[in-house]
């Protein structure tokens, strides 16, 4: 995937409003309501879709039960201990690129939402899912200047389908060091390293320095030895090509700061050629909008000034968000059925990184004395950036014009043959018969039958007209990510707390 400007048209967005309000009326006849809808319950579920995404030995206290120990020999091709992690889709692979973004995703949302997931008894779930992620990060990062980034081969891994607990597959390890860098995979690991030691700062001091010690040498490891890391690893660049890494030189520097208060990370912000100017969408390939949304944060609370550059951090996060809520002079397109759109492949996961920001700067303008959003559109109150966020969060529960959630799991009628291994073969402890690569497609991925094993809490994509094509084939739409449900704990445990009378 690649960066890509997205093209507003208006007469899309007015079909598409007059569909929300004719969708509205006929789920309302039909007794379906966004009141109606478990936000706890989702996000229950939004945490326990990264226990069946886990490599390595699982825990005792492991939820998911279907899935099985597996890639217990991962990292030995180069004599060192890379077992653990995510598998970051629906395949067997170990990516170290989205899996960062994803923990340092996942980080934000338990310390923007800490005191949601606390009363709702998934603090500790949350901070599991980060620590499973980090523990695995830490192995991968031996030395300071040498960054284990993937594991297994991309070919080879999809010519076969096959569970995770007895693939065959080779299990090449890949890496960048000094003399082959990869800046965008650094600075994203030292993000997420540097957003996980805030995380943990409380619950484990001990960790949280650890963290980010990595942190910040991954961070200095980056700045010494520029370069996109699919030039290193051009087998990462067939699935997770970085467009460059200035972004995520930004995302490190800025959660450095958040995370040791040190003057030199905001003068690396300061200093910055490029800030983004105004983007198309946020995602595991474009970090730009969550550095100027912190930026943006700092001027809020009167920490930085607005002058100058910070002043364009802010003024470029707003646009984004301005954007997204159908306020500015350029905004996303909308489905008819009033999903934002941005992207054919795996649209939700843009979806859920901007109703991530928008929730996140609606609480920062209420801090700064409820302050509003001055759009080109005019001026939008916080309550309205929910009002806006709460309509994307339905329409992924099922208050769409299938009246379908696109979450697995969650109520009655949702997607039941996601394009993932593990779940669409039969669990190893059920049947512990060896499901050979070729023989996996034949028994199981040609099957027309729902998904022997529920993957709880995976989100998949409906089109941009709104369809939907429940079939394993269909893996644009059909294949969850792990980056996709890091932005949506935080939602979902904002809204679980959320009282209906605000809006």
């Amino acid at each position: 995937m690649s960066r890509s400007n997205i093209n507003n048209n208006n007469n899309n967005v007015v079909f598409g409003n007059l569909a929300v309000i004719i969708l509205c009326c006929t789920l309302l006849f039909q007794g379906i309501s966004a009141t109606s809808l478990n936000y706890g319950e989702a996000l229950k579920k939004s945490l326990l879709f990264y226990e069946a995404q886990r490599s390595g030995k699982l825990p005792r206290n492991q939820r998911v039960q279907w899935r099985g120990d597996s890639a217990l020999n991962d990292g030995r091709a180069g004599h060192i201990d890379l077992v653990g992690g995510y598998y970051d889709a629906g395949d067997n692979l170990k990516l170290g690129f989205p899996m960062a973004f994803t923990i340092t995703m996942l980080s934000w949302s338990t310390l923007e939402f800490r005191n949601h997931l606390r009363a709702k008894n998934e603090l500790m779930n949350a901070l599991n899912a980060i620590k499973w992620g980090t523990d695995y990060l830490l192995k991968a990062h031996p030395r300071p200047d040498l960054l284990y980034g993937e594991i297994g081969d991309c070919d080879s891994d999809h010519e076969c389908w096959e569970r995770p607990e007895d693939m065959t597959t080779p299990r090449t390890v890949f890496r960048i060091d000094d003399q082959h860098p990869g800046s965008d995979l650094a600075a994203e690991t030292a993000a997420a390293l540097a957003a996980a030691s805030i995380s943990f700062r409380w619950a484990n001091p001990r960790y949280s320095a650890l963290l980010l010690a990595h942190a910040e040498q991954l961070f200095n490891f980056a700045r010494k030895h520029p370069g996109l890391y699919q030039n290193s690893i051009p087998e990462a660049g067939k699935i997770y090509a970085s467009s460059g890494y200035e972004d995520e030189m930004l995302w490190a520097a800025i959660w450095l700061h958040r995370a040791t208060n040190k003057k030199t990370y905001l003068d690396f912000l300061e200093n910055a050629e490029n800030t983004g100017g105004t983007r198309s969408s946020f995602s595991w390939d474009d970090k730009f909008v969550g550095a100027q949304v912190l930026v943006a944060k700092l001027v809020l609370e009167g920490k930085i000034s607005a002058e100058d550059v910070w002043g364009d951090y802010k003024d470029q996060a707003e646009a984004f968000i301005c954007s997204c809520i159908q306020k500015a002079d350029n905004n996303v397109k909308k489905t008819p059925g009033g999903l934002l759109w941005f992207l054919p492949w795996n649209n939700v996961q843009y979806v859920a990184t901007a109703t991530f920001v928008t929730t996140a700067y609606s609480n920062y303008l209420i801090a700064n004395k409820h302050a509003s959003l001055d759009c080109p559109a005019g001026l939008v109150k916080p309550k309205d950036l929910l009002t806006s966020v709460r309509s994307q969060v339905d329409y992924i529960l099922g208050v769409n014009p299938k009246n379908m959630s696109y979450m697995v799991g969650f109520g009655s009628n949702f997607p039941k043959q996601v394009h993932h291994r593990g779940a669409s073969i039969v669990s190893i402890k059920k049947d512990p018969t060896p499901v050979t690569c070729k023989g996996g497609y034949e028994e199981w991925f040609n099957r027309n039958e729902p998904n022997p094993n529920v993957l709880d809490g995976a989100m998949v994509s409906p089109d941009e007209n709104d369809g939907y094509t429940d079939a394993r084939s269909n893996y644009q739409c059909t294949e969850p990510t792990t980056v996709t449900n890091a932005p949506l704990v935080g939602v979902f445990a904002f809204f679980a707390l959320f009282k209906q009378s605000y809006l």
